[in-house]
């Protein structure tokens, strides 16, 4: 009687190398004329518009977007029940929580909120894999 042991011959998995950083390009945007522009783009360039993509697009609107793409920033500001103390106070976790989940992302800190008539202006320093980023967002 063979078992199955003898019959499978041993065959040598050599380990992944988890360390391999895949390159990001994408397709630049040009936000103000909302826009592709053929462009190629890859790093801090390439990270930086996926944060301004992730930030400006509500979370859960879109089916081609994951349930982790986007942000819920619009539904805040949009709340009427919410004061400003209270939409202060969640937007430094609402953008953490839009920007962490991708891999590139290693924190979000340095927050400063300033109200602008019906926006907000928020700065804030995203620290990754491709460097760091000085972000400033109005968010209405």
């Amino acid at each position: 009687m063979i078992q199955l042991a003898d019959a499978t011959p041993e065959v040598g998995i050599e380990a992944l190398d988890t360390d391999i950083i895949f390159p990001s390009k994408t397709y630049e945007i040009d936000f103000e004329n909302n826009k592709l522009t053929g462009r190629m783009i890859d790093g801090l360039e390439a990270l930086r518009q996926f944060v301004v993509l992730a930030l400006r697009t509500s979370r859960f609107s879109y089916e081609s977007y994951s349930a982790d793409f986007g942000s819920e920033l619009a539904d805040l500001i949009a709340d009427k029940e919410a004061t400003d103390a209270l939409i202060e106070m969640e937007i430094p976790r609402l953008i953490e929580e839009a920007l962490i989940y991708d891999e590139r992302v290693e924190s979000v800190s340095d927050f400063v909120i300033e109200k602008n008539d019906d926006s907000y202006v928020v700065s804030f320093t995203v620290n990754s894999s491709e460097g760091v980023l000085n972000i400033q967002e109005v968010i209405n």
